[in-house]
């Protein structure tokens, strides 16, 4: 024979008394995640950024290389355009992309296989950047005299 529910409540303590009934609790809302606006939010948009720029930079480099086997003049003629100010800040955002997407890169990986790299993401992050900044300072001035100088 198979048991019925009474329907009634007992005492959840076990001393007696009146039944009581438990409230839902209300789930923590976690705010500063990795991916929630903080750094390791940030850090995954600028490196998806960097990484298609680089994809499409290598992709443009390869089909312009190539024309060197179809006709040189050609080759020397595209080449000539990118011989303008306009390139040589577009090579320092090429180099820009490429050291940050490096070192994000690295950050990424202790990351990964570091048993406390999740723990100091954001402090790993902010080093990605001032890193990024001093490589940069060093390179961007010295690259746009001598592209300016032209």
């Amino acid at each position: 024979m198979a048991e019925q529910s009474t329907g009634t409540l007992t005492d959840p303590s076990g001393r007696g008394g009146a039944p009581s009934i438990e409230q839902p609790r209300k789930a923590k809302r976690f705010q500063g995640t990795l991916y929630r606006g903080r750094e390791g939010m940030w850090s995954w948009v600028l490196h998806r950024i960097t990484g298609v720029s680089i994809y499409f930079f290598l992709l443009v480099h390869i089909l312009d290389t190539a024309l060197v086997r179809i006709s040189p003049e050609a080759y020397n003629a595209v080449i000539g355009t990118y011989k303008n100010p306009i390139m040589g800040l577009g090579e320092t955002g090429l180099v820009a992309a490429i050291v940050f997407h490096a070192l994000n890169g690295l950050r990424i990986i202790l990351i990964d296989f570091w048993g406390a790299g999740t723990k100091h993401q954001r402090v790993m992050f902010w080093v990605v950047i001032g890193l990024w900044a001093v490589l940069m300072l060093g390179f961007a001035p010295r690259h746009l005299m001598n592209v300016f100088s032209e």
